[in-house]
């Protein structure tokens, strides 16, 4: 399914030139990293939230989170398209959470699948998170590294104007700088939340994600309905703004960092 229906005016702008599949060069005499100027820039952070679709009641909790959070759903769950017909009647952003090797299941991509499989396998997971607006990597850490199998979804998901998320499972991914090559509208991220799902490791990387920021002026943020991060979000997320914090939706994420890559993942916007 196509579902350009389904995206919002920004992704349709950026999808439509605003974006070029190289980042522009510095001007003589700029910063060769635009984000070294980030203390005179608002700082942004988005937020997204993995691995949904199995349980109502967590589901729920982030339903209810008050600002742009991203649902990113596992279309092989229970909940998978119920909860994405949910998220979209209240607004929130659909990501589908595509599996990729070593995670299995029928919708998973694993290394030496002919293409017509994975077109396929990506076709049935659409089907099951409908409204989904982009994609980002359910682990991954092998099929993010296999630069044949990343070319062809992003060209894929620029033909259905889908962005993409590198969910940086691997250091080894060449996810963000394929997509980046295609001028796919994309980001790669910056700060899981819940390696160690504790509300004290939690609280410290929600920190952590709040001083990059501050920082490189934006942030891109992943965690997983676990309780400890469910109960971080719901106490911390509405004293972001008080903080200086503007949390943003993905795809206004997208256009404010125009396909650059941050400090930790490339040089001068260009990715590894």
């Amino acid at each position: 399914m196509t579902g350009v229906r389904f995206l919002a005016p920004l992704l349709l702008a950026l999808l439509s030139g605003a974006l070029a599949a190289q980042p522009a060069a510095p001007a003589a005499g700029e910063p060769t990293d635009r984000h070294a100027q980030a203390s005179t820039a608002p700082a942004r952070l988005t937020l997204i939230i993995d691995d949904l679709g199995q349980t109502p009641s967590r589901d729920r909790r982030v339903l209810a989170l008050p600002g742009p959070v991203a649902l990113a759903i596992l279309p092989d769950t229970p909940h998978a398209t119920q909860l994405a017909e949910e998220a979209h009647r209240n607004g929130k952003t659909v990501m589908l959470h595509l599996p990729m090797d070593p995670a299995g299941g029928r919708y998973a991509w694993h290394p030496g699948l002919p293409v017509d499989e994975l077109e396929k396998r990506l076709d049935a997971a659409f089907d099951a998170v409908p409204h989904a607006h982009g994609v980002n990597n359910h682990m991954g850490s092998r099929m993010t590294a296999d630069a044949t199998a990343m070319s062809w979804l992003m060209g894929e998901l620029q033909r259905r104007h889908r962005f993409f998320i590198d969910s940086r499972t691997s250091t080894a991914t060449v996810a963000g700088a394929t997509a980046q090559r295609v001028g796919l509208a994309s980001l790669s991220r910056d700060v899981f939340l819940d390696n160690e799902p504790t509300a004290e490791a939690v609280a410290e990387q929600l920190e952590r994600a709040v001083e990059l920021a501050r920082k490189q002026g934006s942030v891109v943020v992943i965690g997983h309905p676990y309780p400890a991060t469910l109960d971080v979000l719901e106490r911390e997320l509405p004293r972001l703004a008080a903080r200086g914090i503007d949390w943003i939706g993905v795809e206004q994420m997208i256009a404010v960092r125009g396909n650059r890559a941050m400090a930790a993942h490339g040089k001068g916007g260009i990715y590894r």
